[in-house]
This record gives C-alpha cells, sequence and structure tokens, in this order.
C-alpha cells in the first residue's frame, strides 16, 4: 500500500479547494465528477500503480524533462479530453506523489510541451 501525497503547491490547493466545495455542498456538477474520479483513482493508485483500469505509463518526454521517472494514470478512458494524473514515486519508499491532473492531450506532435508540473509535497486527504 502506498501513502499518496499531492505536489506542493498546485496540486495542494487544488485539491484542497476541490474537497472543501465539494463537502461543503458548493461544488459545480462538474467538480462532483472530477472529485469522484480523482478520489477513485487515487484509491486505486494507494493500492496498486498498475491496476489495469489506471492504464499507467511512463512518460519518457516529461521523465526528460524532469530527470525523474514521471506515470500517467488515467481518471476515466473512452471520453473526450479524459483525466489524466501525473505522479512520481516518492518522496519515501512506499509513497507517490501527484503532480499534476490534465485533460489528455490532443495534440500529438507537441502533446506534453504545454504539461507544467508541481513539486514533491503534502499528503493527500485520502
Amino acid at each position: 500500500m502506498y501513502s499518496i501525497h499531492m505536489g506542493v503547491p498546485e496540486m495542494n490547493d487544488y485539491w484542497t479547494s476541490l474537497n472543501s466545495r465539494v463537502k461543503s455542498g458548493a461544488a459545480s456538477k462538474n467538480e462532483i465528477k472530477q472529485y469522484k474520479l480523482l478520489g477513485k483513482a487515487i484509491k486505486h493508485l494507494a493500492a496498486d500503480p498498475r491496476y489495469p483500469g489506471l492504464q499507467t505509463h511512463e512518460i519518457s518526454e516529461l521523465t526528460n524533462r524532469y530527470g525523474m521517472r514521471v506515470w500517467q494514470s488515467y481518471l476515466s478512458n473512452n471520453t473526450p479530453s479524459a483525466g489524466r494524473i501525473y505522479w512520481v514515486y516518492g518522496p519515501n519508499k512506499d509513497s507517490i506523489t501527484i503532480i499534476g491532473i490534465e485533460p489528455h492531450p490532443n495534440d500529438k506532435s507537441n502533446s506534453y510541451k504545454k504539461i507544467t508540473l508541481s513539486s514533491l509535497g503534502q499528503e493527500a486527504d485520502k
């Protein structure tokens, strides 16, 4: 079992804000959907990063840019602009840090050039 962390500051702020809006009833329909998809993906990621539904694979272009192995897992599949989670192993042996959430890139030739990832950081409320 892996502990899940949110990269800071962007990912931690995003998760905290989304969690707060959903729990207070102020979230939009799309935010609620995103929250459920992300929560489900985090549970699968914590249990097994190779869970088949996540379709986890390394993104070489991001690995080369950031100097550490960057993995991508699906939030949902077979939908236009389906969300993707970008993550790395660490900072500890049995931990994973989510460093980005983005829609699936549409432009195949420059697909990962626009992706900016956060740094390693704090533990998620899972």
